[in-house]
């Protein structure tokens, strides 16, 4: 994500290539007969900003529609530096930044200019296109910042893939919320414990934030096909498997499951219903290989639209 300079390009953004690949960690069946597969996002440094990617992997392409999970930071920013991530297009996926500390200043081709912070949800279809970029704004720039969170992307059924681009934020305080003793609960995206957050998913998607106390505990959705944990602090027993941070278990489909913390933890919960193959180069998703050519193509030859306040710098492809 990162050029290492002052002005860091953000993780989600590099091409997929194996050296950024989560690392699996076998999985004895018979003993551990409800978790399919565990990955460990292996941390990589780009100048100064950490970066672990869980999905894609050789192992696991998707969990439900989810075909991209980044753990960002947690990096703390001096005064004078910041993220600054250039224009860069998407097709065929929606975005999600989701951040516990700091702040992102979001601007796209459709004209849209918002800053994400913690708990809120920007969530950008992009559809048949769109680009955007995600700086920090001059007043996070000048007095300098925490940042850390995850930049997940979200593949689209291939009915809406060549659907229009959509921008839409959803501040924290309209997302659902549950509590139980040492248990909060935050539904970001999609429908689980007989809630739906109003975030518009094109497809059957479950995506929460989960803080626990030492000891909390809660069964994982049950309605969903494909289920996966991963833990971005503490330590949490998985049904019969122990997770470490920046690990992501795949729950087996319709196993019952039960997430213990051994610690003060946080875990995101995602999944959903598989959507078939999906192909995935550079910034773009597709469900054919066709679609990701034309849109190098039309890159490329900059026939992508502009984002309106920030359109003289962009990332070139690869």
């Amino acid at each position: 994500m990162s050029e290492p300079s002052s002005r860091p390009q953000a993780p989600a953004h590099e091409p997929h290539d194996s050296a950024h690949d989560a690392v699996h960690e076998p999985v004895d069946p018979k003993a551990h007969p409800a978790i399919e597969l565990i990955l460990r996002a292996k941390p990589r440094d780009l100048g100064g900003f950490t970066v672990g990617r869980a999905l894609p992997s050789p192992q696991r392409r998707l969990v439900g529609p989810f075909i991209f999970f980044d753990h960002m930071g947690p990096v703390h920013f001096q005064p004078g530096m910041g993220i600054d991530v250039r224009p860069h297009p998407h097709i065929g996926l929606a975005t999600v930044t989701y951040l516990f500390d700091g702040e992102i200043l979001h601007r796209d081709s459709l004209g849209s200019e918002q800053p994400i912070r913690p708990g809120d949800v920007n969530w950008m279809i992009a559809g048949r296109g769109i680009v955007h970029s995600e700086r920090s704004s001059a007043e996070r720039r000048e007095n300098g910042q925490l940042l850390h969170g995850i930049q997940a992307w979200v593949a689209l059924p291939e009915e809406h893939e060549g659907g229009e681009p959509q921008f839409f934020h959803h501040p924290v305080a309209s997302l659902p919320t549950l509590q139980e003793p040492g248990v909060a609960l935050r539904l970001i995206a999609g429908s689980a414990y007989g809630h739906t957050s109003p975030v518009a998913v094109a497809s059957p998607t479950f995506y929460v934030d989960a803080q626990l106390a030492a000891a909390g505990e809660f069964t994982l959705p049950e309605e969903h096909a494909e289920r996966a944990v991963y833990v971005v602090s503490g330590r949490v027993r998985c049904a019969t498997v122990e997770l470490e941070e920046r690990s992501l278990a795949v729950v087996r489909t319709g196993e019952r499951v039960r997430l213990r913390a051994l610690e003060p933890s946080r875990v995101m919960l995602l999944g959903g219903a598989p959507l078939g193959e999906r192909f995935i180069e550079w910034n773009f998703v597709a469900s054919s290989r066709e679609r990701i050519e034309r849109a190098k193509g039309d890159w490329r030859e900059r026939r992508f639209p502009l984002v309106p306040g920030d359109s003289v710098d962009f990332i070139p492809l690869p």
